[in-house]
Order: C-alpha cells, then sequence, then structure tokens
C-alpha cells in the first residue's frame, strides 16, 4: 500500500522539497509513498483570489478564510478519503513518535500548512481538522512543519530504512533519548571511543547504552524521564516487536 501525502499549502513549489532526497526521495521514486500538493488559492471563490481576511474583533494581520480552506479540504478529501487531516499550528498537541508511528501505518496524511495569523477556528470542527505542533515555536507557515512531518512518517514506512530494526534504539522509540555514538579513529584530539564499545562484550556494551540514554534523558529531558518513569521496557512511542510486545 503506498503512503499517500497530500499537502495544501500557498506554496506548493516548496515540496517535495529535502523529501525528493536522500530515504525519502528513494522511496518517493519508487512509489512507496506519494505527493499531492493542493494549491488553497484555486479554491478562492472572488476575481482577486483572496485566501484571508482581517480577524474578527479587530487586531494585528490576516485569517486564512474558513470557507476557502473547507473547499480545498473538500477537494483533498476526495483524493485519499480515508485519510485524517491535520493542520501545523503552534496551538496544536506536540507531534510525537506515537503520533508518527500511527499515522504512518494508515493511508496516508493531508497536511493543512496555514500562514499569516492562522486559521479560522471553525474549520478545525468543521471539517474535523487534528491541530499538530512540531515545538514550542512560531514559524512563517506550516511547509516546515509538515517536512517534519512527513520525514518522521515516511522513514517508517516498510522498506525505507533497510533493515526493520534501524530504527528501534533511537531517541523516543523506547521513551529515552538515544544513548551517545562513535566511529573510528579510536582516538581523536586526545578523546577515545569508551574501551566498553572496544570490548566486543555485547551484553556489557548493551547495558553501558541503556545506562547513557537514561543519564542523557534524565539530564536533559526531565519531561520524558518522568515520562518513562524508569520503568524497563515502556515505549510511549507504541513500537513493537513482532512477537507482539512492547520493545525495550
Amino acid at each position: 500500500m503506498t503512503f499517500a501525502a497530500t499537502i495544501l499549502t500557498l506554496y506548493p513549489d516548496m515540496f517535495p522539497g529535502p523529501l525528493g532526497h536522500s530515504l525519502a526521495g528513494r522511496a518517493l521514486g519508487e512509489g512507496t509513498w506519494s505527493l499531492d500538493t493542493v494549491q488553497i488559492r484555486d479554491f478562492a471563490t472572488d476575481k482577486h483570489r483572496t485566501v484571508d481576511d482581517t480577524p474578527a474583533g479587530g487586531g494585528a494581520g490576516m485569517v486564512l478564510k474558513a470557507d476557502v480552506l473547507a473547499y480545498a479540504i473538500d477537494h483533498a478529501r476526495t483524493l485519499h478519503p480515508d485519510a485524517p487531516v491535520v493542520a501545523m499550528t503552534p496551538r496544536g498537541a506536540p507531534l510525537t513518535q506515537a503520533r508518527v508511528r500511527a499515522l504512518a501505518a494508515g493511508p496516508g496524511v493531508t497536511v493543512v500548512c496555514g500562514r499569516f495569523e492562522g486559521f479560522d477556528e471553525r474549520i478545525f470542527a468543521g471539517r474535523d481538522v487534528e491541530e499538530i505542533a512540531v515545538g514550542d515555536v512560531v514559524l512563517s507557515g506550516g511547509e516546515c512543519g509538515a517536512l517534519i512531518l512527513l520525514d518522521a512518517c515516511i522513514r517508517l514506512l516498510p522498506g525505507v530504512m533497510g533493515a526493520a530494526s534501524s530504527g528501534d534504539d533511537e531517541s523516543f522509540e523506547t521513551g529515552l533519548l538515544e544513548y551517545p555514538h562513535y566511529t573510528r579513529p579510536t582516538t581523536w584530539e586526545g578523546r577515545t571511543i569508551p574501551q566498553v564499545l572496544r570490548s566486543g562484550d555485547h551484553a556489557r556494551i548493551d547495558a553501558w547504552r541503556k545506562a547513557e540514554a537514561e543519564t542523557i534523558t534524565r539530564l536533559r529531558r526531565p519531561d520524558l524521564w518522568e515520562r518513562h518513569g524508569g520503568v524497563p521496557g515502556r515505549s510511549p512511542s507504541g513500537a513493537r516487536h513482532e512477537d507482539g510486545t512492547t520493545k525495550s
């Protein structure tokens, strides 16, 4: 099944952008996922192709019109009726690896990219649009957030990363940040790869990596550490072994 990505945007030329390169680009060329862009302005109804208007109640900036967005979303749903519709907005729920994994397991996703001051509030309930944020930051538009969302999904599609286990130990998959990585040369500018990683003792290496991941998470992301609870085997991302048990 091809993962179908549809982007509603005022700037279609921003896509596929970086998603046209590396693993995502190869997967796009191989048909593992597809990309459609929809120009929101095409659904404006006046001769000036107006997509925004002044905020009700006054204030700075402009707001994307609900009626124009609704026409664009309705069109996108005719392309891929089963794909959930999400809007990139700093007010949305934080994007998590668990949400990414759920989206990647589905038929695809339709992403609405905001601009200006954002969306007319009525579009979210009127068209069942999920709000997603990629961080506690404000961007010029939703396109960069959409690229992040799609990149996170595409790399989880079957065959994209090669070995099925390639992403098992990465940050957030186990609820922890990832342990440190090293490679040759063994010594660089007086800094040496930890001896345990050169020992060949895989049990010791696994234990070291787990301890490092826990320490880094505890120090750098206490929020993640609290959620993880220090419980081995807990995986907020929803990643599972082939036998159905949660990955640790």
